[in-house]
């Protein structure tokens, strides 16, 4: 049975959480007043059902259940966890945490709040040990970071079964040892905004300006390297002692207005917004957004790969999720991604270009390799299975947005050898397949060697059910062979 969250405010925040959860397969009851708010999670849903599956290299559960709630009461009830992103009013947050725990007993109670410490979140509270600041970043399905913020009146298990819950739904529980104004991020965030407000007030620089200096430069370094690790390798072979010897005096220079604020007269307004309107008005909302998401997905692909910052935790939520994978069917092919085509796998035609054809195979083939164990750390052990041979039929065609699952058969394998044939689905027609040999390899010695032992204890049993299933028409043609 599906497990429940409540999400208690529906705008972005909310949105974002309510798709974190449904796409990891819990139900979520979403309670907002707004009669516009299911058009909005609607979009936001849109929107991340085209983007967090690209993260994964292992088939999401099915998704949830989304159900909108006409009270609090109705909404928590049920749910094994519940999060807070009402707008940010104290006095709101307090009459919205008496309502839910007037029907919500033990259960732990995340708030989005980018400001407000969890103590003045739990004053008056009737059980002020269940409330914690788990305060997340948009979009919240595709950016990992929550900061898990108690103070002492909290229930260490209740925080602790909060963080399991979100590592569950493949975010990283950032636990904020002292409670703080802003928590850790936003305080980073206030800094560059408030420099940022006086560059331009001052004529310095605009707005896109701003941003190119950001996204062109030290953003790029941040988002794989933090703060003081990209300062570490900026101090070169003696380390950040020799950093902070040569840049630290620079701190009692009048370089930056951190601790000033700029008035926020009209004409400031007037001017941000005129700029940002000059920079960005050709795109909508909705656009910026794919855009973002887009650009999102490749770069923490990219992390991904190489075992590093945001993506090692996607690594850890494919873990997850393969320890939950179903026992292979008995009378079918495995079915081992799903995916959707995204605005980079398209060609000049309008149609799903040919090298993501492979790339579909490849995540289908992969992930049935993590199913019998050789994944990422038996690699890293000096052993591997290689393609050998490829052949791909085209057999229809996919167009941006489709919905694509990857299903394998095994057709033969032996302690080097390991035959599949793959077909890629639209729905229920097949618009690709691919027949594949792959060879076990001892990547040190550049031989075939047999796999190990615990990988064809996975493997066999697969293979032998296989035996029973019909040969595909086209396994084993060759180049320009006419179909029967």
């Amino acid at each position: 049975m599906a497990r429940k969250a409540a999400i208690i405010g529906g705008g972005v925040i909310g949105g974002g959480w309510a798709a974190r959860f449904l796409l990891n397969g819990w139900n979520v009851s979403v309670f907002d007043p707004d009669p516009e708010a299911e058009r909005k999670i609607g979009e936001v849903m849109a929107n991340a059902r085209a983007s967090l599956p690209a993260l994964s290299d292992v088939p999401l559960p099915p998704e949830g259940k989304l159900s909108f709630a006409g009270t609090i009461t109705e909404a928590v009830e049920g749910a094994e966890y519940i999060q807070e992103s009402v707008s940010e009013r104290l006095d709101l947050k307090h009459r919205v945490f008496a309502q839910i725990q007037q029907s919500s007993h033990g259960v732990p109670i995340g708030s989005s709040t980018s400001g407000f410490k969890p103590s003045e979140l739990q004053e008056h509270a009737a059980d002020p040990s269940t409330i914690l600041v788990a305060h997340p970043f948009n979009p919240v399905y595709l950016l990992p970071l929550a900061e898990v913020v108690p103070s002492p009146r909290s229930d260490a298990k209740v925080v602790e079964k909060a963080k399991k819950i979100l590592r569950e739904i493949g975010m990283f529980p950032l636990h904020v040892r002292k409670e703080i104004d802003a928590h850790i991020a936003d305080r980073f965030l206030e800094a560059v905004w408030r420099e940022a407000l006086w560059l331009v007030k001052d004529g310095v620089a605009t707005t896109e300006e701003i941003d190119e200096a950001i996204r062109m430069g030290f953003g790029l370094r941040w988002g794989q390297m933090g703060l003081f690790e990209t300062y570490r390798v900026a101090g070169g072979e003696a380390g950040m002692k020799h950093f902070m010897a040569q840049f630290g005096p620079c701190l009692k220079w009048p370089w930056t207005k951190l601790m000033d604020v700029p008035e926020f007269t009209e004409e400031l307004v007037d001017l941000i917004a005129g700029q940002s309107d000059a920079q960005s008005g050709k795109h909508s909302i909705r656009e910026l957004e794919r855009i973002r998401d887009g650009n999102l997905i490749g770069f923490l692909r990219v992390l991904k790969d190489r075992d590093w910052g945001a993506g090692r935790v996607l690594k850890e939520h494919d873990k997850m999720l393969a320890a939950k994978l179903p026992a292979p069917p008995k009378a079918e092919a495995l079915v081992m991604a799903h995916m959707q085509v995204l605005p980079g796998w398209i060609d000049y035609n309008g149609h799903m270009t040919e090298s993501r054809y492979l790339f579909a195979s490849s995540e289908t083939c992969d992930n049935f390799l993590r199913l019998i164990g050789a994944d990422m750390d038996y690699v890293k052990g000096g052993h591997s299975y290689y393609t050998a041979e490829s052949h791909i039929m085209h057999l229809g065609e996919a167009k941006l947005g489709d919905r694509l699952t990857g299903t394998l058969q095994v057709l033969q394998a032996d302690d080097k050898r390991l035959h599949v044939f793959i077909t890629i689905l639209k729905g229920d027609e097949p618009v690709a397949t691919v027949e594949q040999i792959l060879l076990h390899v001892d990547m040190k010695a550049g031989k075939t060697c047999a796999a190990a032992p615990e990988v064809l204890a996975k493997l066999n049993p697969i293979a032998e059910v296989h035996k029973a299933l019909a040969k595909p028409a086209s396994a084993g043609r060759h180049v320009g062979q006419r179909r029967a």
